[in-house]
């Protein structure tokens, strides 16, 4: 039987960015391998948001009054009748191929009930996309441990992520006690008692950069780190609230943290923490050569 995906979409005050992801996703639909459903959120938007959806007649709009990112994957969630469940920010745009591989891997593992893959972002510089990219990797270390060592839990990245419809069914849905930050990790942490979830570079989706642009990229590094631990290990978030992030330009993202002093602090702390890390590592490795010497 063909395979169904449901994108849901929530929409929070976006008529700048949602009609860039719908035509994203009307440009993959196209050449599917499976049925495609798109349904968007509007979460209590005060703009043209929903008037922009409309122009879309082969999408189902929906509303849901009450403010926040997962009560809205949950109303999108509750009238989707996909047995995937695609869910993605209003600001992030699909690269190509991206249905067919989430329809590939799901074929060939039917135990799998969650599959992510990282952000590229379109409106950064480049330098600082390398960077970030860099951040990735250092993710995707602490999540081999987390699913294969620890076996605790794993990584979804929030707005690229995919999950099975019965799996989501079999954990309760979506935890709408959780605002904002940790709701990916909270998702992951569930899932993986029920089937494997999975994180893989072979699925990356284009984002907007505006929240790293505005509250520097160090920062929301440290802010997404500290959650994804606290979530994992003690199952709830560190933070418990969030800024909206809404720009002039949407194209072209000038860089500027609104806190300079505690970017540069972050930064600061973060390569002292690292220098420490690799002395330390080289001091053992130093010691332990000089033990196997004296044998």
């Amino acid at each position: 039987m063909l395979m169904k995906i449901s994108f849901v979409i929530p929409a929070h005050n976006e008529e700048n960015y949602i009609g860039d992801c719908l035509d994203s996703i009307l440009r993959e639909k196209k050449d599917a391998p499976c049925d495609v459903e798109v349904i968007v959120v509007d979460n209590a938007s005060i703009d043209s948001t929903a008037a922009v959806v409309e122009k879309y007649g082969w999408v189902r709009l929906v509303r849901e009054p009450e403010k926040g990112i997962v009560k809205a994957r949950r109303a999108g969630f509750a009238v989707s009748t996909g047995d995937l469940i695609a869910n993605v920010d209003s600001d992030s745009r699909l690269t190509p191929g991206w249905i067919k591989t989430v329809c590939d891997e799901f074929s060939k593992d039917p135990k799998l009930v969650g599959l992510s893959g990282p952000f590229r972002y379109y409106d950064l510089p480049e330098k600082m996309a390398r960077s970030i990219r860099r951040f990735y990797y250092i993710a995707f270390c602490f999540y081999l441990i987390n699913r294969f060592i620890l076996h605790i839990g794993s990584m979804l990245q929030g707005g690229n992520f995919v999950v099975r419809r019965d799996a989501l069914e079999k954990i309760g849905g979506y935890d709408t006690n959780v605002e904002f930050y940790g709701e990916d990790t909270n998702i992951a942490r569930r899932l993986y008692r029920v089937g494997r979830v999975k994180f893989t570079f072979k699925l990356p989706m284009y984002s907007s950069g505006r929240r790293l642009a505005q509250e520097g990229a160090w920062t929301m590094a440290w802010r997404y780190g500290i959650n994804y631990f606290w979530m994992t290990f003690f199952g709830r978030p560190f933070t418990k609230s969030s800024t909206d992030i809404r720009l002039q330009n949407k194209n072209n993202p000038y860089y500027a943290p609104t806190n300079r002093a505690k970017e540069l602090g972050i930064k600061t702390a973060a390569i002292i923490f690292f220098f420490a890390v690799v002395c330390a590592l080289c001091y053992g490795v130093y010691a332990l050569a000089l033990v196997l010497m004296s044998k």
